[in-house]
């Protein structure tokens, strides 16, 4: 078995390209062009080490801002940090209100109980969660697409996403309602 070498984490195909027009310019001697260039952090060779430093640099800083980005995006609720007092006034209340969702889509599984095909809802606002049964909803599609529906995610036909959002949605009116 051969091992393949693999090139660094800095030498993505433009940067390549960028050296080798670099090399091919100059000719692998001064990178401005000069004739005899006596200032030898222009050579080909110095240059191009300064230039890959400044390449590993720009690229550890921008794994530290996708990092603080992430970070920031998995510890915060989603929630506006705006002052409690004097955001609101009835209005602009409602009209936020009807503007955000009634719940949202957690997951699709089956029953171990009944094996019936049932979707988890978290309600809006609210940890409580509603374990939604779908019934004979998903018999209309067959059995390899109900299982790749159900184990990795897959979209369903449009009809069918229909009639489970209208399940849903009048499980999350009845719970609400009482």
């Amino acid at each position: 078995m051969t091992k393949t070498k693999s090139l660094p984490k800095w030498a993505n195909p433009d940067r390549r390209n960028t050296l080798v027009q670099l090399f091919l310019s100059s000719g692998g001697f001064c990178v401005f062009g000069h004739k005899k260039c006596l200032v030898s952090e222009h050579h080909y060779y110095l240059y191009t080490e300064f230039l890959v430093r400044d390449w590993k640099q720009s690229d550890r800083e921008q794994t530290q801002a996708d990092w603080e980005a992430e970070r920031k995006a998995m510890h915060s609720l989603g929630e506006q940090s705006y002052p409690v007092f004097g955001r609101f006034n009835a209005i602009s209340k409602d009209i936020f209100a009807s503007n955000q969702p009634l719940y949202y889509l957690e997951g699709q599984s089956v029953s171990g109980l009944t094996l019936t095909p049932f979707v988890k809802v978290r309600i809006a606002s609210s940890y409580m969660r509603l374990y939604v049964d779908l019934g004979e909803a998903l018999r209309q599609v067959s059995k390899s697409k109900r299982r790749k529906a159900i184990r990795y995610g897959k979209p369903l036909p449009q009809n069918i996403q229909v009639i489970i959002r209208s399940m849903i949605l009048e499980a999350v009116r009845d719970y609400l309602a009482h």
